[in-house]
Order: structure tokens, then sequence, then C-alpha cells
């Protein structure tokens, strides 16, 4: 969320603004984070709703603000179906591996147990399956031996700032085209 404000805020990534950081906890660091960038920042907790409720009333503070694009940030659970129909193809989120590989948590400690040589993370759109939608862009990262879930986890992550800054401008610059699982991304102008 920093590094995607931050772009931003600096032009990297064009003609946007980050209109509002929603967190379903009202603690989160992100959301003190949000408020430092001067960004508004908005706490829905899930308050005994179901997952339909909670997501009608993101979608509602969402739609309420005219956003274009939801970038997900840790946010650890599947959208419902009308959340991923109210935003088509414009919702995206980053995950810690090379998908379709190791969905889900502990991405890294999954990498590590298999003994693959190369991990990363894929930023993708989200649809209603876990870690599932069309892949934007991927950045692969060397896993070396004696690497621990936490070793990999802190040398991806910075790929992790560079990819969803670079994935957010590609779809905000119109460079994006999506047809069923594929994306294809046309030079720039």
């Amino acid at each position: 969320m920093v590094a995607i404000t931050k772009a931003v805020q600096s032009g990297v990534i064009p003609d946007s603004e980050v209109a509002v950081v929603i967190s379903d906890k009202s603690e989160a660091l992100g959301l003190e984070k949000a408020s430092v960038l001067g960004v508004e920042e908005v706490s829905i907790t899930r308050k005994k709703r179901s997952r339909e409720e909670h997501d009608k009333a993101i979608i509602a503070v969402l739609q309420n603000r005219d956003v274009e694009l939801v970038c997900l940030a840790g946010y650890m659970r599947l959208l419902s179906s009308d959340f991923v129909r109210a935003f088509p193809n414009r919702i995206i989120n980053i995950h810690p591996s090379l998908l379709p590989s190791f969905k889900g948590l502990h991405a890294h400690q999954q990498a590590i147990e298999y003994g693959v040589k190369i991990s990363g993370c894929t930023v993708h759109f989200v649809d209603e399956h876990l870690d599932h939608g069309a892949i934007i862009l991927q950045k692969a990262v060397e896993v070396k031996d004696g690497d621990t879930a936490e070793t990999l986890s802190e040398r991806i992550l910075k790929y992790e700032h560079e990819a969803y800054v670079e994935a957010v401008r590609r779809v905000v610059s119109g460079e994006i085209e999506v047809n069923g699982r594929h994306v294809f991304c046309r030079a720039r102008q």
C-alpha cells in the first residue's frame, strides 16, 4: 500500500490517486500509514457479519468514492462473488509465489519444503477462487541453499513492491488487455 501510494504521489503511476485505504481491523498499521501519507482511511470491521454483508459495506465505500481499481494488500480473505462482479478485472492482488504454484498461506514455506530453486511473486487479477485470477506480472527470485521461509520472504518482498507498482502502472496506463486467463501488455506509447 505504501509503495503504491508513494508511486502515485510521485507520478510513477500517472493520472491516479489513492482514494481510500480500507481495513477490516481498526488497529491496522496500514490505516496509520495511510493517514501519514494523506490518504483517507476507513475501518470496516467484520462484527459478526457474513462475508457477503462485510463485502457489501466495502463495495459501498469504494463506489461512493468512484474507485476504479481495487488493490489488495495483506487482505487474507476470499472476496465474495458480489464483490468480484462489482469490479470485474479491476481488483488486483499480489501473492508471494510464482502462481499457480504454492497458493494460499505460507507460500514461502511451501516453496522451501518442495525444494524449488526459483520462487518469486505474482500480481494477478482477482476472481472468486484462491490465487487464481489472470496473471499480470511475475518476478522470479532464486531460492538459495539454506534459505528459510523468513529469508526467502525478505528477499521476495523487495520484488513484490516493484512488481505491484509496475502492474498498477500498466493497468491504469491502459497497457493491459485481458482475454480470458491471458493478459497482454502493450508497449508504452
